[in-house]
């Protein structure tokens, strides 16, 4: 099987190597890509959100599976124009990537579903900015104000604050820049992402996960894509997992189907686990980045053959996934300024090292690794158990130089009981 991979993160990085471990994989390309990726697959420049560009470059490679990992490309439309052209694509269509290109469009489909989910209302006039947030928040008995991007923004789009001022600021200018806005009630509760391949009505949950989206240790300053994550979760029963499966993902999957936009491909649900239960926070139409990087690397079954499944409406006879014992912890390192605007173009070293997953990286012309975006590297741990995990994924960032950048220490600190 030849296999293409779209996008240029961590994620893809992950994505690529976990391919790689499959026996009926013989060749991996990637677009664009990056320092990191360039190692193990063949690297083209293309438009990711082009789907003619797509559809040549996976003509010309000879592939059997084309993969998209961004979202950006997905709710383009570039995997109906793979699939229109012959070709197995992992990735939702257009009209089905809208479960994570328009929050509200996944509000009516969880309503339509009867899925559990925090109370929202879009605000699209700033003239009704105040009204509504009086709807939600502390005086309105909540915890916080949530504010949200209506459309796509990169994990970056939302803020929950207590500070009425903080959330009315960051509403007032989404509403400036011509972007609706989503108030919610606020969901009590620690936050799990459930990532799920599916095809049409059959869904294969992956492990679970937990990821750290703000930029500080204790959960301190702005929200990021995410700082960092670990899987499995040895606080989560397995019995809450099948629940989420079954009261959650399947009717969402079944409700996609009715309407017609069947979704193939991968569901991630992030979830609260409230005191009344889990409700759905967000669903994404992809693999979500950085929990991808641990999820995937306890992942023993054939990736490549589970997603070419998946693809060619085959999963309901994949059988049983398998799972590495132990655990695993990814580490975000970022670069000086992120989530502000972040320094580029420092040299990188140390990024070689085996769990060293590259995502905003570049090779200059004299050879040398530099940083090329805000999230530079994935730090991923493997070990017995959580603490093993965190150990062994310091122990590789000991190892890694990068002026002015910073990550977080206190990721899985608490889940392993440290």
């Amino acid at each position: 099987m030849r296999v293409l991979v779209i996008g240029s993160g961590a994620r893809e990085h992950a994505l690529l190597l976990a391919l790689a471990r499959d026996p009926q994989v013989e060749a991996l390309a990637v677009a664009p890509g990056n320092a990191g990726t360039a190692a193990i697959a063949e690297q083209r420049d293309i438009d990711a959100t082009n789907g003619a560009e797509v559809v040549a470059l996976a003509r010309g490679f000879g592939a059997d599976l084309v993969v998209i990992g961004p979202e950006l490309p997905l709710v383009a439309g570039v995997a109906d124009a793979v699939r229109a052209a012959g070709i197995p694509c992992f990735g939702p269509s257009r009209e089905a990537a809208q479960i994570e290109g328009s929050k509200q469009f996944a509000k009516d489909v969880m309503s339509a579903a009867g899925v559990r989910t925090a109370v929202s209302e879009i605000v699209d006039n700033p003239a009704k900015l105040d009204s509504a947030l009086n709807r939600f928040g502390p005086p309105a008995g909540q915890a916080a104000w949530v504010v949200k991007d209506d459309g796509l923004a990169a994990g970056k789009g939302v803020v929950v604050s207590a500070d009425r001022d903080v959330a009315r600021a960051h509403a007032a200018a989404l509403l400036d820049d011509g972007h609706p806005v989503l108030l919610e009630s606020f969901l009590d509760g620690p936050e799990v992402s459930l990532f799920c391949v599916v095809d049409g009505e059959t869904v294969v949950p992956l492990l679970p996960a937990q990821d750290f989206k703000r930029v500080g240790d204790g959960d301190t300053g702005p929200n990021t894509g995410g700082m960092g994550a670990y899987s499995p979760l040895p606080w989560l029963a397995a019995e809450t997992v099948d629940a989420i499966v079954e009261d959650v993902v399947k009717p969402v999957a079944a409700e996609m189907v009715r309407r017609g936009t069947p979704f193939t491909g991968l569901l991630y649900a992030g979830l609260a686990i409230t005191s009344s239960g889990p409700a759905v926070v967000e669903f994404n139409c992809r693999f979500g980045d950085p929990e991808t990087q641990a999820v995937l690397s306890l992942l023993e079954s054939p990736l490549g053959q589970l997603l070419h499944a998946a693809s060619t409406g085959s999963l309901d006879s994949f059988g049983a996934l398998s799972w590495r014992d132990g655990s695993a912890v990814t580490v975000v390192v970022a670069a000086e300024h992120y989530p502000g605007r972040p320094r580029t173009g420092d040299v990188i070293t140390g990024a070689s090292a085996p769990g060293v997953l590259h995502a905003g990286t570049a090779r200059r012309d004299d050879g040398a690794v530099v940083s090329s975006g805000g999230r530079v590297l994935s730090v991923v741990g493997a070990g017995a158990d959580l603490s093993a995990a965190r150990a062994d994924a310091y122990a590789k960032i000991a190892g890694i130089k990068l002026a002015g950048s910073h990550f977080r220490t206190d990721i899985a600190k608490t889940a392993a009981g440290e």
